[in-house]
């Protein structure tokens, strides 16, 4: 395990976390106030870093954070390094990726079919393996690719997610299935896409400060919503304000303040069905919340 000294310093001045966030509207929302400096930090100075989900992933898989957004199935494999905080979160009812085709009435059911997936530790592609697996071969890119690709013809079909959940039908393409929905039908648990995961190995009081730190800038954006917006401008694909309001009223609800008692249930599903389809061992270390 990467000491807890190369992702925080503290010495005679503030303690300095390293946090790495997403670049997605429902995050640039969530933490626009750290970003501006608008929240109190409780003491803490964070070095904050805005990636692309898989990007994150793999940061954290090489121990360069402190705490950071990652996709649950990503925090499946770090169980035994890191806790889910309780705000943070992205997960709920209605919110999954969409699986698309470039052709309409097209099925994934051949290995010479090429499906697009937006990185190997994605929660869409956990959902892809879990209801698709073996049913095309796949390839990971960058999200913002899955569509331009489609729309080409230089692969079948493509998992979308983030603001192009709300734009495939303009862009000509076909949906083949919601893979959100056939996760409820499933599970009947809401869907766990990403949270907010810290270190085990730092200090308890630390990891309590990062939570009250998040969930103060959560609040504050909830207050004023409006005043999230230039931050989420900033870094989104989709410039259109509605756009990026609707993807924030889709990501960012109750759970995300706090995962509660169901979005521990959710949790639990996602551990369970993560096992049955060999991700993590049968033995393996659930996700767990601090």
């Amino acid at each position: 395990m990467t000491p807890a000294t190369s992702f925080v310093t503290s010495g005679s001045g503030p303690t300095t976390v390293r946090l790495g966030i997403s670049t997605c509207p429902n995050d640039t929302f969530a933490f626009a106030g750290l970003l501006e400096g608008r929240v109190d930090t409780g003491g803490l100075r964070f070095e904050i870093e805005l990636l692309d989900i898989q990007q994150l992933n793999d940061r954290l898989f090489a121990g360069d954070f402190a705490a950071a957004k990652t996709s649950f199935h990503a925090a499946l494999l770090l169980g035994e390094q890191t806790v889910v905080l309780p705000s943070g979160s992205a997960l709920g009812f209605g919110v999954g990726p969409l699986l698309l085709a470039s052709r309409p009435e097209t099925r994934p059911e051949s290995m010479d079919q090429r499906t697009l997936l937006p990185g190997r530790h994605t929660t869409a592609a956990l959902l892809y393996q879990l209801f698709y697996g073996g049913c095309t071969r796949s390839d990971h890119v960058v999200f913002s690719e899955i569509m331009p690709q489609l729309k080409t013809g230089q692969a079948d079909f493509g998992v979308c997610i983030h603001e192009g959940r709300f734009t495939w039908q303009q862009e000509g393409l076909s949906l083949v299935e919601d893979l959100g929905t056939r996760w409820e039908q499933t599970t009947g648990s809401p869907l766990p896409l990403g949270g907010l995961v810290a270190r085990r190995s730092l200090p308890s009081a630390t990891i309590h400060s990062i939570q009250d730190v998040v969930r103060r800038s959560l609040e504050m954006a909830l207050e004023d919503p409006d005043s999230a917006l230039p931050q989420m401008r900033r870094y989104a694909q989709e410039f259109d304000d509605r756009v990026l309001m609707q993807h924030v009223e889709l990501y960012v609800n109750d759970w995300t303040v706090d995962l509660g008692e169901e979005g521990r249930r959710a949790l639990a599903a996602l551990s369970q069905q993560a096992k049955r389809c060999g991700v993590i061992p049968a033995d393996g270390q659930d996700l767990v919340v601090f």
